[in-house]
């Protein structure tokens, strides 16, 4: 199977939205993810999740310091018999289920329809990076992006990649001042603190997904204290999310994204935090086996 041809960026958003509005009925379950600590900063984390048709467990290792920093392996079965279905490369899986829960929060959520003119800032040049650029090109039709990276080598191999998809590319050497200019801002780092300041435009909207632990944080305090904050759950953020954890959020006014789904556009700026989810490789998993978008 080619993976990544089979969990097209618009076609997965709309499955995440199924999969979202069926939490929201209760026909879906995934319980919270087991979480261990590894050695050399590692992490190991197994994620179920079901439905009536279709049961996933995506088991994954996180080692920041080596490249990949993410391995995972995610096995599809039957859930009335068991029957495996597939085993599928949970990394793809990841990449492109994060990247197109982002894509369907900033389809809802961001403070005003986007415009292919629109300038995309990307902050790190991995994995994540990579997915959203691509899910923001295909799924919002955005034309320039600007890169900022720590690896100038990372942030160049973007930049030719986003080319290749039709898109004006350059560099963000000055990340402030790049955010200014930016209608919508990636942060997809697994940085201890934070790499977008307070500066952003008031109708922004900003997705950050690579602080998955209460002690990494991306985005500045001030900046999520000032922002409509959405999340896609809510006990995950509560547990995870170091950027809200640290700039000290009042959890009554953080709404996760499916309760946001048939709402107007917010007033910006928007924040929306993902940690990641079980319910996310179910709908992918949907899409790639059996073609439910």
């Amino acid at each position: 199977m080619d993976l990544e041809a089979a969990l097209p960026y618009p076609e997965l958003a709309r499955a995440l939205e199924a999969v979202l509005l069926e939490r929201r009925a209760g026909r879906t379950q995934a319980p919270e993810r087991l979480v261990m600590a590894l050695p050399e900063g590692g992490t190991l984390l197994l994620m179920p999740a079901s439905d009536p048709e279709i049961a996933v467990t995506k088991l994954v290792t996180v080692h920041p310091r080596q490249r990949p920093s993410v391995r995972a392996e995610l096995v599809v079965m039957d859930a009335r018999t068991g029957e495996r279905l597939a085993q599928l490369d949970g990394s793809v899986v990841t990449a492109r289920r994060t990247a197109a829960l982002s894509l369907l929060a900033a389809q809802k959520l961001s403070p005003r329809p986007p415009e292919p003119e629109d300038v995309l800032l990307v902050v790190g040049a991995g994995v994540q990076g990579r997915s959203h650029l691509e899910a923001f090109r295909a799924g919002l039709g955005l034309r320039r992006v600007r890169v900022a990276s720590r690896s100038e080598a990372s942030a160049r191999s973007l930049l030719e990649h986003a080319r290749g998809l039709g898109m004006e590319a350059a560099l963000a050497p000055d990340v402030a001042r790049a955010a200014l200019e930016a209608a919508f801002i990636v942060t997809a780092t697994t940085s201890h603190t934070p790499v977008l300041g307070e500066g952003v435009r008031e109708d922004a909207f900003i997705a950050a997904v690579g602080a998955y632990r209460p002690d990494m944080a991306e985005v500045a305090p001030g900046l999520v204290r000032r922002c409509r904050v959405f999340v896609d759950t809510l006990e995950g953020a509560r547990a995870e999310a170091g950027d809200l954890i640290q700039a000290g959020v009042g959890w009554e006014a953080v709404t996760p994204l499916e309760e946001a789904l048939e709402g107007g556009r917010p007033q910006g700026p928007v924040l929306f935090k993902s940690v990641g989810h079980a319910l996310w490789d179910l709908a992918a998993a949907r899409l790639a086996v059996r073609g439910r978008a």
